[in-house]
């Protein structure tokens, strides 16, 4: 992810002169090279893959850095790879958005038309030594680079983002991961606009030129894909800091931010050196460079990108203090710097062979950042939130149009791949491969051999599994449909208890409904562990996992004491639904004793679901009382058994936090999909207010008690226990003010304002937004005149008034638009208002379609700009089929105009057909 740096006014206003017209200028061109060919973009099929006819060894870049275009002069030094069948083949390159100024093979200088062809989107040269130096001269303007791919300006500095096929519009080049090449790279420029000049790998040489201007050479000993290639050009203050290896050698490690920022750096110094000790720890990796460099930015599509050696960040996913970054924003800084450095390894020196393997790096990474965020804090506590996580996003993903494998066989654009399913669900493959090698020793052993034989490579997701199955003797043929099939499988779950002879058998049937072009699945290899409680509380054996390979198999437990209590699916040992039909009492019984800690809240979570669901579907949902829909003595029986958790100090103040707060609205529509039913967004949201109300008034003085004895927490505290008690004091204030009591809306307020810590502060401003206290607007303009200096926080600000659950929210959106801190340009303005307000349930799925009008116009005007953005939007319209009418026939209708405009970009064209697509 990426972010932008702040500006003088004077310096504003003149690249606002300055960049206008190119802006206007590269859209108009983006646009008629569009409709001049409308149709959809050519589906690339996994099943052609073939090897690269040529290959690439060394590559030298001069990059000469003008005031209003940049020169690119390329070395590169071909062979023809020997895998090729093809020996006559010609080259051709990949190019976009540059012009071709001089193309010269082994010296002599080609003719266009006679020796090669250039079009829009390649250079093909005709006829190619077996091994040559090609050389090539091209010419762009980064300046005008809105789509923030290649080379562009963010803010006064210019940076890169190569993934995945940013490069070719840097230089002409084989774009694609398994051509692994060399990188030396000289950068010129202004030496007073441009005093830090950056790139991969190893400081060279550096100096003064002629007319006020420097350079700087940068050698990157390491072969490496294009996508991971990076240079960055700017004027940055530094922060250094060092790491001592387990081998004894030093690395510097440098921290580039802009100007005035270095006081926001010491969250992510911190986390890097943690995760370098973790993965030397854990996996027994060194890092191998002399030199680690991270750098912040502010216009960035994604959160943060692993270039070898120089990683640049999204400065929304680096910079924070305690009192300008909430305790979200501090783990989430430590979360995303882990990443991007376990990346070295699972990434930089093992890539992947195609873009279709992208689950290979990215799935395993992720599960390598959850591992060190348990490590790091309380391995309960990140399961939970990394579960939530999947079942909110990589579920719906599963449900919709753009349903696809954790390893898909076909993409258009490959950035609409870069998904939760490729991403979260491919982490808990890797996840279920460590549960069937036994754990976390018998995963070691897999990720040795994997280095072993790959270090260097290119490879594929079959290669990864395939060093985990020999390192433990392990036969994963079945286990890799997990890779090959979409959708979310359910697992339905049978029991019988014989008195006479104390034996229980569980039978599980396992099913998984028909995605996008597989109508029919096959049974998948599931790990499913099962624990069993005896009436006492106490688990009557260590947890079992139960090797699930058929349609349907049945497990027998003999020699019990007595009838069990179920606890299934401990620590969630596979992405599945669960379709059980667990009794209230053995669920209360689960949320008060269950050792598992994921399972005891989840007993919390599936009960919660129930009732939301009953009361979402009770005739009377529009009355102030829930009454109708549950007993009161279920009612007190579930407020009771949450109020055991939330008194329980025993317990993380966290993990208390999560257990007393109900599914989402979004988790419960899924639950209505999975049962073949519509979603109502109105009946959820107002059956799930009307809940919150109920155990606010329930558990009033419990809350109350918990909050005050949380009232001495120091502020500027940012280790996990903190943390935890401040999540846990923050959700009984919104529990308390639920009913908008003046008194409780006047303790938020003060909250907001006399806090000195910014988490405490947006979590009073947010419970404030959602009310017409003159409260509200009296907290907004104070924190907005405290905070208006500050683009990361103003963000904060943005995103509380965009997700407010009330009528006005898109009157609020439109109106912020106008304000001075928000950038259609910039994507985190636009995730922050726009991306926010897509998710709110109540204004996106406002009954007069307003809302869905609202978003069709906002990627209609994005996708010029930043096809990225607008196609992450269009996204939002995936699922419309599974809404009452008439929110599907609306949601349906915007498809239907987003399909007519002839210019959309393939990114956005690809999410709006699939989504039209009868399934």
């Amino acid at each position: 992810m990426k972010t932008a740096s702040k500006q003088s006014r004077a310096a504003s206003a003149t690249l606002k002169g300055k960049r206008g017209n190119k802006n206007a200028t590269q859209q108009k061109v983006e646009l008629k090279r569009r409709k001049s060919n409308p149709k959809p973009a050519k589906e690339i099929l996994l099943a052609d893959y073939r090897p690269p006819e040529f290959l690439i060894d060394h590559v030298t870049l001069d990059v000469n850095i003008c005031s209003d275009k940049a020169i690119v002069k390329s070395r590169l030094e071909i062979r023809r790879n020997a895998q090729s069948k093809k020996n006559k083949a010609p080259l051709v390159l990949q190019g976009e958005i540059q012009k071709a100024v001089e193309v010269a093979l082994d010296g002599k200088r080609l003719v266009e038309g006679k020796d090669y062809r250039l079009t829009e989107h390649d250079l093909t040269i005709h006829t190619m030594p077996a091994n040559a130096v090609l050389d090539i001269a091209s010419e762009h303007t980064p300046y005008a680079n809105t789509a923030l791919s290649g080379f562009y300006a963010s803010g006064p500095m210019l940076c890169t983002q190569c993934e995945a096929e940013g490069f070719r519009r840097i230089t002409y080049y084989l774009d694609r991961p398994d051509v692994m090449a060399k990188f030396k790279v000289t950068l010129h420029a202004d030496k007073k606009k441009y005093p830090v000049l950056l790139a991969n790998g190893n400081l060279l040489g550096a100096g003064d030129e002629p007319k006020g201007r420097h350079f700087a050479t940068w050698e990157d000993p390491f072969p490496k894909p294009c996508y991971l290639f990076a240079m960055v050009a700017g004027k940055l203050d530094k922060v250094k800091d060092q790491f001592t290896t387990r081998s004894g050698r030093e690395v510097l490690i440098e921290m580039y931010v802009e100007p005035g920022k270095t006081d926001q750096t010491a969250f992510a110094l911190d986390a890097l050196k943690k995760a370098m000790a973790w993965d030397e720890r854990t996996y027994g990796l060194e890092y191998d460079l002399d030199r680690f460099m991270i750098v912040a930015t502010p216009y960035f599509n994604m959160g943060a990108m692993e270039n070898k050696g120089l990683n640049i960040f999204n400065d929304s996913c680096v910079l924070g203090r305690a009192d300008t970054a909430t305790d979200a924003t501090i783990s989430f800084i430590e979360r995303v710097v882990g990443h991007e450095y376990f990346h070295n390894w699972t990434g930089d020196r093992v890539t992947c062979r195609d873009w279709f393997q992208l689950s290979l790096k990215e799935g395993l990474t992720v599960f390598r950042e959850q591992e060190f965020m348990g490590d790091m804090h309380d391995h309960a506590v990140e399961r939970i939130e990394n579960v939530r996580d999947l079942r909110s996003r990589q579920f719906a993903e599963d449900a919709g149009a753009m349903a696809h494998p954790v390893r898909p066989d076909r993409y258009q654009a490959i950035d609409n791949f870069y998904t939760a399913t490729v991403y979260d669900k491919g982490s808990e493959v890797v996840r279920m491969i460590q549960t069937l090698a036994g754990g976390r020793v018998g995963f070691r052993k897999g990720m040795e051999l994997y280095f072993k034989r790959h270090d260097g490579q290119a490879v594929t997701c079959d290669d990864f599994a395939q060093a985990m199955a020999d390192a433990n003797k392990l036969d994963i043929k079945q286990f890799m449909l997990w890779y090959a099939q979409a959708g979310t499988p359910t697992v339905n779950v049978k029991t019988a208890w014989s008195g006479k002879s104390n034996t229980l058998k569980i039978t599980l049937r396992q099913s998984c409904p028909p995605t996008p072009g597989q109508p029919k699945k096959k049974p998948m290899h599931i790990p499913f562990a099962v624990g069993l409680l005896g009436q006492d509380g106490r688990d009557m054996m260590e947890t079992k996992i139960l090797d699930l390979h058929k349609s349907r198999q049945s497990f027998e437990f003999s020699g019990l004491k007595e009838k069990p209590v179920l606890s299934l699916l401990r620590d969630y040992s596979a992405p599945l639904r669960l379709d059980y039909d667990s009794e209230d009492e053995d669920l209360l019984f689960l949320l008060a004793h269950d050792s598992d800690p994921f399972n005891r809240w989840e007993a919390g979570q599936k009960l919660g679901e129930k009732y939301l669901l009953e009361i979402a579907a009770n005739p009377n949902k529009r009355s102030k009382t829930i009454s109708a829909a549950l007993s009161e003595k279920t009612l007190e029986a579930y407020a009771k058994a949450l109020e055991g958790v939330l008194v329980d100090d025993k317990l993380d103040g966290a993990y208390r936090a999560m257990a007393l707060t109900l599914p989402s609205e979004s988790e419960l529509g899924l639950a209505l999909v999975a049962r073949g039913k519509k979603i109502d967004p109105e009946a959820l949201s107002t059956a799930r207010k009307s809940l919150v109300k109920y155990l606010s008034s329930a558990l009033r003085e419990s809350f109350e008690k918990v909050h005050d004895e949380l009232s001495g927490i120091d502020p500027m505290a940012a280790d996990g226990v903190t943390m935890g008690k401040r999540s846990l004091r923050n959700l009984c204030l919104s529990y308390l003010s639920a009913h908008h009591a003046p008194a409780m809306l006047q303790k938020a307020y003060e909250q907001c304002v006399k806090s000195k810590n910014m988490t405490d502060k947006i979590a009073a401003l947010a419970i404030l937004a959602e009310t017409t206290s003159p409260l509200r607007d009296k907290a907004l303009v104070g924190f907005e005149k405290q905070w208006k200096k500050m683009p990361t926080v103003m963000d904060k600000w943005l995103m509380v008034q965009a997700s407010a659950k009330r009528k006005e929210a898109l009157s609020d959106v439109k109106r912020l638009m106008k304000h001075p801190s928000f950038d259609l340009k910039n994507p985190n303005r636009v995730s922050a208002l726009i991306g926010v307000f897509a998710g709110n349930i109540e204004g996106f799925h406002a009954a007069n379609a307003s809302g869905y009008r609202f978003i069709a116009e906002m990627i209609r005007r994005l996708d010029p700009i930043n096809p990225n953005i607008a196609a992450r939007l269009a996204k939002q319209f995936a699922r419309w089929r599974d809404y009452h009418t008439p929110r599907s026939g609306a949601m349906r209708s915007e498809l239907q105009r987003l399909a007519r405009v002839k210019t959309l970009s393939a990114n956005t064209s690809e999410i709006v057909t699939k989504s039209l697509k009868s399934r």
